[in-house]
């Protein structure tokens, strides 16, 4: 009989993919200092050293984390669902809702110009770019990344350093407030 050690070893996708999952709520919750390797690992269920593996280094697992959930969710969102989207993500923080944290990990790793600073501008960039396309104003790009800055704003005062009655506010009215507000930058 096998044990699970022997299992895992030989489903590498699952076992990245395990890391990545890990690594993003981990990333969320603490920030990217804050969280080691070897908590990574942990919660995943797998040695530290595959993180060295499949990543290179945590800075590595960092990159993909964010890429792979940001990417994904401007592929798969429509352009007037995004912000939408993106709020919700970052308002059910700390709920049992599966969402998208994207946001949340950018928010509490962000700093410094190096590989993974760059991925996420990159990323920041390809959020704004479907949100301009929502607006035939000739100020587009500007009205996509105001509405970008409320987002970091609101994931900011909610998520990072929490004040009240933002950070105690429900997500519905929240979103019903902004979402509302929002619209009127795409007309």
């Amino acid at each position: 009989m096998e044990n699970p050690a022997q299992r895992h070893r030989r489903d590498a996708p699952r076992t990245r993919a395990r890391l990545l999952a890990a690594a993003a709520e981990l990333f969320a919750e603490r920030g990217y200092e804050a969280a080691t390797v070897r908590d990574i690992a942990e919660r995943a269920g797998v040695n530290q050293a595959l993180v060295y593996r499949y990543f290179g280094s945590k800075k590595g697992l960092l990159v993909e984390a964010m890429a792979r959930g940001g990417h994904e969710q401007v592929r798969a969102t429509p352009a007037d669902k995004l912000f939408e989207t993106a709020l919700r993500g970052l308002l059910e923080t700390g709920s049992t809702a599966p969402g998208d944290r994207s946001l949340e990990v950018y928010l509490r790793s962000v700093g410094g110009r190096d590989e993974a600073a760059d991925t996420l501008q990159a990323l920041g960039t390809r959020y704004a770019e479907a949100l301009a396309s929502l607006s035939g104003a000739p100020d587009a790009a500007l009205r996509a990344e105001l509405a970008m800055a409320w987002l970091l704003g609101i994931g900011l005062l909610r998520v990072v350093e929490p004040r009240e009655p933002l950070s105690e506010a429900a997500p519905e009215e929240i979103c019903a407030l902004v979402l509302r507000a929002v619209e009127r930058l795409w007309e």
